[in-house]
């Protein structure tokens, strides 16, 4: 199961709105899936920390491996973001979400995160565990 950026930060930071939701996740699934991150969300993740061996040191702590994204994953990103941006999409850089939802498309796992918008809409086959 890839692990999206935002629930990682949850636990990091202590968010008082979601820590305890995706504590209580992670450990979930924890027991039912291997959790891993890939390239994109370790660079997302970079900018909490002062250093890659600290951040090695939560990743470590927290049991999450690190996957490489395959490149059909990294194809199908930059379509499915051709799409966003035919859309009205506004952003001018491929997104990290294009990224992690692809890869999830792509090897068929399923992804752990608070926000949905962007994998609903561009990524429909990827199962999501999400808040209700």
């Amino acid at each position: 199961m890839l692990v999206d950026t935002n629930v990682l930060v949850d636990v990091l930071e202590n968010d008082p709105d979601w820590a305890n939701w995706s504590i209580s996740q992670l450990q979930a699934q924890s027991k039912v899936h291997r959790l891993v991150i890939n390239p994109i969300i370790y660079s997302e993740l970079s900018l909490t920390f002062s250093t890659a061996e600290a951040l090695d040191r939560a990743l470590d702590g927290m049991g999450l491996a690190m996957l490489d994204i395959p490149k059909p994953a990294l194809f199908l990103a930059g379509k499915a973001f051709v799409h966003y941006r035919r859309s009205g999409g506004r952003k001018n850089n491929v997104l990290g979400d294009f990224f992690i939802g692809a890869h999830a498309a792509v090897t068929g796992l399923p992804v752990l995160t608070r926000d949905t918008r962007r994998y609903t809409n561009y990524f429909p086959s990827v199962q999501l565990v999400a808040p209700q």
